[in-house]
């Protein structure tokens, strides 16, 4: 990894700053440590996973469990569990890194996420000396496994809403739980599970740890689900479930604030393992595309499945690489608040969440990537895709869940915006000055300066524009509606999807810059024709979310100078995506795998 001064970036700041690719980590520069691990998951699944895919649907008893064990005997539970607790204390893109590689698993992939996620970093993160020292070492083996129980009946986005109660014992010693969860991931053999419950009339959630053997627990039979079969999904009832007064998990009422900050993590772990099943679905594609034969040809051969498998690349390849921007963000905040004194465990939470909007834009992305992925794999293979005997059929089912977990698309979307706005407001994120500077570009005369036909050059001038598009839309939008905006959930959706757009496309660009400055031109004409294809895509899409938006609240010359103010930021030279595309779908065609 690099080793030189980086320069530090807020979340959220990618919209208003320029950011040189010297400054951003990208996959192929994981060391010879970290490239182990990795392969160490990738042996894993070949041995002990993909051969047990069918049983794993079935729900063979104990078998979930025991993968769970094996996997907590390689290390792969530990990665990023501080080496005092038993783990190899790794940082975390590296976590990040065996999210990717363990996201190909299905079922399986479900259950460590969230055994190693949702269940193991709230007491991480939150817990005293005392919880750490008891629940992470044998959550780190797998000698115990995690579950975590926040989603009720009638409370799923609007999570703060849960009815379980938690009431103080007659000896002060238990808080009794009583209530429902829903949808409760390892529910079938947890041992330790993280629930959230008011306390008496609390207007806040807290959090406590509950362990299966404390009593007064009951549960639904598994839940029959359109995917992801495998993952044990259960309703968890809690009947005067006794808990030790010393398991509360934090503070009184900060439950909800451990919902919010280990649900960021969850976030960008997910798009990791979206772009690692991606993965694995482009290499079955390309390899059934080679096998199969009509007409006389290989359907490889085709301009059509060409123009699939190069759009399947594209589109995980700048998901990955904005994954990997972010997941260095991450870990650079956490090593200057370090630096600074801070503990450990909260500058962990600190800097993820200084990246919140980050991981919700690519938890959108990254589900939505795999869902395009899957849908043109299942088209690919034909009428095989659509057989339960063909590989398609669990992976388009599995993939399904991704939009709905860890919040709603939809809520990520909107916590996009919201929280961006939100830090512009408290003076964290100047938003208004670059946005101010736009609104007085449209009325000036536009300049012409000299053409930079350097590489790359075409690419930097469309991201700035991209950026002030984005910002004349937001500002405008901020300025009409004001406080009424909140509710203008399409209008938000449509800046979200802008900025979101500027991200991913910028991430792609600035990856291929470093790979380009790392390797040579030659060397990375794949990555170049990937970026651009995906630029034609930000482009046409910025371009159709912000007139959406403009003609939603704004009208008259106002309106006007806006739509001719989008049209000047989204203007593009003529690029020959189809011949690009041709050329990346030959790369993976001769490698009959995803190459890149």
């Amino acid at each position: 990894m690099e080793t030189t001064d980086k320069k530090t970036i807020k979340g959220g700041e990618f919209l208003i700053t320029e950011t040189s690719y010297q400054d951003v980590f990208i996959p192929e520069e994981f060391d010879e440590e970290q490239n182990m691990i990795a392969q160490t998951c990738r042996d894993f699944l070949a041995a002990e996973v993909y051969p047990n895919l069918d049983r794993i649907d079935a729900q063979e008893e104990g078998l979930m469990p025991s993968l769970m064990d094996k996997a907590g005997e390689l290390g792969i539970l530990g990665v990023s569990i501080p080496e005092v607790y038993g783990g190899f204390g790794k940082n975390f893109n590296t976590s990040m890194l065996v999210a990717d590689v363990i996201g190909a698993g299905h079922s399986f992939a479900v259950a460590l996420s969230a055994h190693t996620g949702i269940g193991t970093l709230p007491i991480l993160y939150y817990g005293t000396e005392e919880q750490k020292n008891k629940y992470i070492p044998k959550l780190g083996t797998g000698e115990w496994k995690a579950a975590y129980c926040l989603t009720e009946p009638n409370s799923g986005s609007d999570a703060n809403s849960g009815k379980t109660k938690a009431k103080l014992s007659e000896d002060g010693k238990h808080y009794l739980i009583n209530g429902q969860k829903m949808w409760i991931t390892n529910g079938g053999f947890a041992d330790v599970f993280i629930v959230f419950a008011k306390i008496d009339d609390d207007e806040n959630l807290t959090a406590f740890i509950v362990e299966r053997e404390f009593g007064g627990i009951t549960m639904n039979p598994e839940e029959h689900k359109m995917g992801i079969k495998g993952s044990s999904t259960r309703q968890v009832f809690f009947n005067d479930c006794p808990v030790p007064v010393e398991n509360m998990l934090s503070e009184r009422q900060n439950g909800f604030k451990i919902a919010v900050n280990i649900l960021n993590i969850g976030r960008i772990k997910l798009a990791a393992a979206a772009i690692g099943a991606s993965k694995s679905v482009i290499d079955t594609a390309v390899n059934y595309s080679n096998e199969r034969i009509q007409f006389d040809r290989q359907i490889s051969k085709y301009g059509a499945i060409r123009y699939k498998l190069a759009e399947m690349a594209t589109k995980v390849y700048a998901v990955e690489s904005a994954n990997y921007r972010a997941g260095q963000n991450i870990d650079d905040a956490y090593d200057a608040l370090v630096a600074g004194g801070m503990d450990a465990g909260k500058a962990k939470l600190k800097s993820t969440e200084q990246f919140a909007v980050e991981c919700a834009i690519l938890k959108v992305w990254g589900s939505e990537a795999l869902d395009y992925v899957v849908d043109e794999g299942v088209q690919i293979y034909g009428g095989m895709g659509f057989s339960a005997e063909a590989p398609m059929d669990r992976a388009y089912r599995d993939a399904r869940i991704n939009r709905i977990f860890e919040g709603t698309n939809e809520i990520n979307r909107l916590l996009t915006v919201d929280m961006m706005l939100k830090r512009a407001m408290k003076g964290e994120l100047d938003l208004m000055t670059p946005a101010t500077a736009v609104a007085a570009e449209l009325m000036a005369i536009p300049e012409f300066g000299e053409e930079d036909d350097t590489l790359f050059a075409a690419e930097k001038k469309l991201i700035k524009n991209l950026k002030k598009a984005t910002l004349m839309v937001a500002g405008a939008a901020v300025q009409k509606l004001m406080m009424s905006l909140s509710k203008e959930q399409e209008i938000l959706m449509n800046i979200a999807d802008m900025a979101s757009y500027v991200y991913i496309a910028e991430s792609a660009m600035l990856r291929t810059e470093k790979l380009v400055s790392l390797r040579g031109e030659e060397a990375c004409t794949g990555q170049l024709n990937m970026m651009r294809i995906y630029f034609v895509e930000a482009v046409d899409a910025v371009q159709k979310a912000g007139k959406e938006a403009l003609w939603a609240f704004a009208e008259g010359d106002e309106q006007r100078m806006m739509l001719v103010g989008l049209r000047r930021f989204t203007k593009m030279e003529p690029f020959n995506v189809k011949e690009a595309r041709q050329k990346v779908a030959q790369q993976l065609i001769a490698a009959n795998k995803y190459c890149y």
